[in-house]
């Protein structure tokens, strides 16, 4: 029963109501909803500011009946708070919602085969169009390696051997950027704190940092195996010999917990021992010193799996792996050795 008092809810658009303001056709509104690659631009853009203006949101089992697309593309995820892999998230999300994609996200607790492929069943049941997984660990590429063949799926942050169209940030190149700058800035080695050895990340910054010390005929020293967490960097600090002048720490956060270890052993940044982190998360300028740190690029990282998946929905031939490059940002906790 309708309150007489209260006033009327307004109508919700409809096509019509946007083809009458666009000027245009109500099939020409659907082709830009679903196939907005078959209609001019300049007709795009009237069609799409209407619909913006009237706040017209399509009836999505319509648009299944119609196109046999439901407009929804799934995330299969580790549910976690670490910086990477929830950057990773958020750009995936971001990326879809500019090209008016619908997200729905499965978290999982561990990454491997059983736990990939419940949580791909689950957003089949909701007729997503295609899957991206976030697969930065080693235990998930055999799950990937089992997918049903008929679904488009992209992995984000696997390894090399994947069968689907994949894309990452280059963690090798990014560690090579890392103990290049730490060995020019005149120390003799430099050690490093890695994440756990059975993350691909993990795995990508140690090769990278321990391919250029054999290359400049340096000592490698062995990584101490930190969980990404500044608590263990913490403590892996407190084990550092003091001869130690430079340390590549696989994360920022473990370069947190890093200082705080130099600090209570009286060893200063930069000017006894120089540090370097991995993310450039958005706390690292604001460490003391500010933190020289590899940045990731995720923005990009969610640009490409979305394009990619985009093209196995639509049959399209794309290549196999993306790799992003990262940056080197040159913060004040490092410095030449001895400092001067």
């Amino acid at each position: 029963m309708t309150d007489p008092d209260l006033p009327p809810r307004p109508k919700a658009a409809v096509m019509g109501d946007v083809a009458d303001l666009a000027g245009v056709s109500a099939m020409t509104v659907s082709r830009v909803l679903n196939s907005p690659e078959k209609v001019r631009p300049e007709t795009r853009d009237r069609v799409l500011q209407a619909v913006r203006a009237l706040g017209y949101r399509p009836n999505s089992a319509a648009r299944v009946l119609v196109t046999g697309k439901s407009g929804v593309l799934g995330v299969v995820s580790i549910d976690t708070t670490l910086y990477g892999p929830a950057s990773t998230l958020y750009a995936i999300e971001r990326a879809a919602r500019e090209h008016d994609y619908l997200v729905s996200i499965a978290s999982l607790s561990a990454l491997n085969r059983r736990s990939i492929e419940e949580g791909v069943e689950r957003l089949r049941q909701q007729s997503v169009d295609g899957i991206i997984i976030i697969a930065p660990h080693e235990s998930a590429t055999e799950g990937l390696r089992h997918l049903p063949p008929d679904l488009p799926v992209v992995d984000v942050g696997g390894g090399e051997d994947v069968h689907v169209p994949a894309t990452a940030v280059d963690q090798r190149a990014g560690a090579v950027r890392a103990t290049r700058h730490l060995l020019s800035l005149g120390h003799r080695t430099v050690w490093h704190i890695s994440g756990p050895p059975n993350w691909i990340d993990a795995s990508g910054r140690i090769d990278g940092w321990r391919a250029v010390l054999a290359a400049e005929g340096r000592e490698i020293p062995v990584p101490l195996v930190g969980d990404w967490s500044a608590h263990s960097g913490y403590e892996l600090g407190k084990r550092l010999p003091l001869e130690v002048t430079a340390i590549f720490a696989g994360n920022d956060q473990m370069a947190m917990g890093l200082f705080r270890a130099l600090r209570e052993s009286g060893r200063r940044v930069p000017e006894d021992v120089s540090v370097v982190g991995f993310d450039d998360m958005p706390e690292a300028a604001y460490f003391w010193p500010p933190l020289t740190t590899v940045r990731q690029n995720f923005g990009e990282v969610g640009r490409h799996a979305f394009a990619l998946l985009r093209d196995r929905i639509s049959g399209r031939e794309s290549e196999r792996r993306r790799l992003v490059e990262p940056e080197l940002v040159v913060r004040e906790s490092t410095a030449r050795y001895p400092a001067e």
